[in-house]
């Protein structure tokens, strides 16, 4: 499938896509939808990250500003506050990628020099000095589509044709990556799952996700515990892991590359039995 069978060098840190990978999630946050609060001390944060390691993450997303539906922004010194030290701990003591999630060019800066390896930008890098700031890093880069803002993106999302919308969208954003002087091989790309889409949105974006991978790109999907599922079985964030791994499943067997999710372990576990199958 596009995308995968690559090795992408995360600051010396090597993520081999040759089989799909699991991206752990680690909120540095008051107030994200799932996790808020659960690991704002130090120890509690590394205590989390040593657990998703001996699970099978293969990855680990670090973020600082809660994304999910009408959260408020937060100042790049508190962001910067909340990631840092926990990414230097990461770097220090195990030795896995570190991803960071965010879109200010000044966090995406110091995460790198803290030891982070991949930037993971639900903007796509359209902040003012994101594009040139990853160019002169030189680390890989996740870029996502979503529609709005976080605070506003729910209110009444509207696409014509999701699917080409979504892809036409990553397609530009490539390009001007690829203008600034980023590598192609640097690139990776998320369709967003629960960015400005609706539920009617976000399953017709699954069911034809192979559609995505013909940017031949590896394709990072992130669809753990949102609303999306919620919707769909009338359960709260904590009780959406059986939804979230059929998901999981059914991205990987369109082309998905990495899983991102709260769960760890199922999540390895499902992609284990999957991958036997389908690849």
């Amino acid at each position: 499938m596009a995308g995968r069978g690559t090795v992408i060098d995360c600051a010396g840190q090597l993520l081999d896509l040759s089989q799909p990978k699991v991206m752990g999630i680690l909120n540095i946050t008051p107030d994200s939808f799932s996790d808020g609060g659960d690991f704002l001390s130090f120890d509690l944060a590394m205590g989390q990250v040593q657990r998703m390691v001996e699970e099978g993450a293969a990855i680990i997303d670090v973020g600082g500003e809660s994304t999910r539906p009408g959260a408020q922004s937060v100042t790049e010194a508190e962001e910067l506050n909340r990631v840092i030290p926990v990414i230097e701990g990461v770097a220090n003591n195990f030795s896995i990628p570190i991803s960071i999630d965010t879109s200010k060019p000044n966090v995406m800066k110091a995460a790198v020099a803290a030891g982070a390896g991949l930037i993971n930008d639900i903007q796509a890098l359209q902040a003012p000095g994101a594009v040139e700031a990853v160019a002169d890093l030189n680390v890989p880069v996740c870029l996502m589509h979503m529609q709005g803002e976080p605070r506003t993106m729910q209110q009444a999302p509207h696409y014509d044709e999701i699917v080409s919308e979504v892809k036409s969208f990553l397609a530009q954003r490539i390009e001007c990556c690829i203008a600034a002087g980023i590598s192609r091989d640097q690139l990776l790309i998320d369709p967003g799952f629960g960015f400005g889409k609706s539920l009617d949105h976000n399953l017709a974006l699954l069911k034809d996700l192979q559609n995505i991978t013909e940017l031949d790109l590896p394709v990072l999907v992130g669809i753990s515990r949102k609303s999306m599922i919620g919707e769909l079985l009338d359960e709260p964030a904590d009780c959406r892991l059986f939804g979230g791994l059929a998901a999981a499943v059914l991205a990987v067997e369109r082309g998905a590359s990495i899983i991102r999710t709260h769960d760890v372990k199922p999540t390895v576990d499902a992609l284990a039995v999957t991958t036997a199958i389908v690849l």
